[in-house]
């Protein structure tokens, strides 16, 4: 019988996110370089030999390891978890066997797995009812997007103060210009200016904003919220808004995320040219 994962909060990752994987890669692609025929052959001969060798940690490790934390909220009667995680690989299945080796030796709650053998994994996103999959490549971020399968976000190395974060906290932001919210708003911006940007938003402030591509997402986190056990206010997964939108357009999106019944602990209306240094606070 299938399981429903309609209230599942469903993340795909691609393995070179979730493991550091940069010696093979590196090795891979100095001898592509010089010897393309030669270069998949001696990959795989690497990936064998080493098979049994657990990788270390990726840039998206300990954000996978806070999410499947937080499947120990699941009630008894919880037909499905609150989190499940997909990884995603151009490896084929035979070299993929390291990747699946380290996810038992760190004992990872991982069951679900693609392996591509260089091919895109964009096509099966759909099939495996990824919400969001992330990613350290800027190609295949993009090629999830333009897809419309599903969101994708690009991992970075975590910031200096990361430890000043709990373990099993959970934090995510979305830019809400015309990716949380469609971009009606933003073409009149374009076309008429300022003034009657903020005059119409601010006219419009008690009537929801059209959803916006990673609206879906948002809304699925807030079901994930709503599972956990504490209060909103107190749940360990955390989220943030940041916008270009001030005053006085920032009243409907308030609104409009009220309207979805989502709650947002954080947002920042910080004018374009605060936008990227209001994010790195997050």
């Amino acid at each position: 019988m299938p399981l429903d994962l309609s209230n599942t909060l469903v993340i795909g990752i691609s393995a070179t996110a979730l493991f550091d994987m940069s010696e093979s890669d590196r090795m891979f692609r100095e001898t592509y370089a010089t010897d393309p025929n030669s270069a998949i052959e001696k990959y795989r001969a690497y990936m064998l030999e080493h098979e049994n060798q657990p990788l270390q940690p990726g840039t998206g490790y300990p954000l996978v390891k806070a999410l499947l934390g937080l499947n120990q909220y699941r009630q008894p009667d919880d037909k499905s978890p609150l989190v499940e995680v997909v990884v995603m690989s151009r490896n084929s299945p035979d070299t993929g066997i390291r990747i699946l080796n380290t996810i038992r030796h760190d004992k990872l709650d991982i069951t679900r797995s693609a392996f591509t053998a260089g091919e895109t994994v964009a096509d099966y996103l759909d099939a495996f009812d990824v919400d969001l999959f992330l990613t350290t490549n800027v190609e295949d971020a993009q090629k999830v997007i333009d897809s419309r399968f599903c969101a994708a976000a690009i991992l970075k190395d975590p910031p200096s103060d990361a430890s000043d974060i709990p373990e099993e906290q959970v934090r995510i932001a979305f830019d809400g210009d015309a990716v949380l919210f469609s971009d009606e708003s933003e073409l009149v911006y374009k076309t008429q200016g300022m003034a009657a940007f903020h005059a119409l938003e601010d006219a419009q402030q008690d009537i929801p904003m059209t959803e916006g591509p990673y609206a879906t997402l948002l809304k699925k986190i807030a079901k994930l919220q709503e599972r956990l056990p504490t209060r909103v206010e107190y749940s360990p997964v955390r989220i943030a808004l940041v916008t270009a939108r001030n005053s006085p357009s920032e009243m409907r999106v308030i609104k409009t995320l009220r309207s979805w019944g989502v709650y947002v602990d954080e947002a920042f209306f910080s004018r374009r040219c605060r936008e990227n240094k209001s994010s790195e606070g997050i």
